[in-house]
């Protein structure tokens, strides 16, 4: 039996991306980028969110269809905050891939999801979410008659009224 003392070692200073242990991936989260992809996910999101975006100013941006791609994984695996989505992503190599972010690639921080979020309205949030919920019905993926969106605004554990009371 080994033990845990046993395995302990130090890490190499660099290992080469050939010398990384490969897992499988998340067969669900292949097969909707293949159809996220096929239907030209990432334009629609970009044609429906232009406006949001300045074209030349700041740093770059989180660009539309990685923002719903994580508000996807959010909502797949039961994950009700932002912190929660970026923790996740930043922890999973199948989650990498289906974001399109290299292993050399930081993940968006919860922050930048929280400020994208508030960049982009309501009704194009709708629009994004109808359009891939009407693709995969489309593809007899998808069963039921009723859709709801969620725009609650909650104030969050950080806020300063949270933190004065505390004082």
């Amino acid at each position: 039996m080994g033990t845990r003392k046993h395995r302990q070692r130090q890490e190499q200073l660099w290992v080469t991306h050939r010398e990384l242990a490969e897992a499988p991936g998340h067969p669900f989260y292949k097969r909707l980028n293949e159809l996220l992809d096929g239907e030209k996910f990432d334009e629609f999101c970009e044609g429906e969110c232009a406006q949001f975006y300045a074209k030349s100013n700041g740093r770059p941006s989180l660009t539309p269809g990685t923002y719903f791609r994580l508000l996807l994984i959010g909502y797949f695996e039961g994950i009700d905050s932002e912190r929660g989505i970026a923790w996740r992503a930043a922890d999973s190599l199948g989650l990498r891939e289906f974001l399109g972010v290299g292993l050399d690639e930081e993940t968006p921080n919860h922050s930048t999801i929280s400020r994208t979020r508030r960049l982009i309205d309501v009704e194009t949030h709708r629009k994004v979410f109808l359009w891939v919920l009407g693709v995969i019905a489309d593809r007899g993926l998808l069963k039921g008659k009723t859709v709801g969106v969620d725009a609650t605004t909650l104030e969050a554990n950080a806020a300063m009224r949270s933190i004065a009371a505390k004082q």
